[in-house]
């Protein structure tokens, strides 16, 4: 690759970055206006509603922060059900998250970012994946916090002959007309809010 075209290379990530930094602003203030609202419960009733019939054997999902939209109801329902569920847990920069196997009564310890970990991590490789995120649109893009490590998760699942269905879980008000994304951008298979499911592919 020439130097002009490293240059270009470049130019385009940065107007990457550049949009979904903007994008992310947008949607952190939308969801930040919709948490609290009562609506998380109506999500989870529709999360477990979509993967009734789907009956996943290990979940992943995740212990909310800051203004996420908390999956725990469904967690807790798929867990006394016989659901084996995990949580992420982030290893380093730049890897693949791992998940641990949660339950309702597991000893927590704080992780990076803030979020919550198992003190005791027994690893989990799930079927099914609930992603927080920040924003999303119509084909199925999720915008997270900038770190990748849902993209590169999904595709190191993939590369060992793992095929996760990902479930985004947020409110409604997430939706972006369009989520600037990149080549290494995995879409998700469906999103779910306190409206009902979307299906994406």
């Amino acid at each position: 690759m020439s130097s002009s075209d490293h240059a270009g290379a470049a130019r385009k990530d940065a107007g990457l970055d550049a949009a979904k930094a903007a994008a992310r602003k947008r949607a952190f203030a939308a969801r930040r206006e919709a948490y609290g609202q009562g609506l998380d419960a109506r999500a989870n009733a529709h999360l477990l509603a979509f993967l009734a019939p789907i009956r996943p054997r290990a979940v992943a999902g995740y212990m909310p922060i800051r203004t996420e939209i908390s999956p725990l109801e469904a967690m807790d329902a798929l867990h006394a059900g016989g659901v084996a569920v995990g949580v992420p847990v982030i290893e380093g920069a730049g890897r693949p998250l791992v998940f641990h196997l949660w339950s309702p009564e597991a000893e927590m310890v704080e992780g990076p970012f803030g979020a919550r970990v198992p003190r005791q991590g027994e690893a989990m490789i799930p079927d099914v994946i609930i992603a927080p995120l920040v924003a999303f649109d119509a084909r199925g893009f999720r915008l997270g916090y900038g770190g990748g490590f849902y993209d590169r998760t999904i595709a190191a699942l993939r590369a060992v002959g793992h095929d996760p269905l990902v479930v985004g879980l947020a409110y409604a008000a997430q939706e972006l007309p369009e989520v600037p994304a990149g080549p290494t951008d995995m879409p998700l298979d469906a999103v779910v809010t306190e409206r009902g499911v979307r299906r994406f592919g």
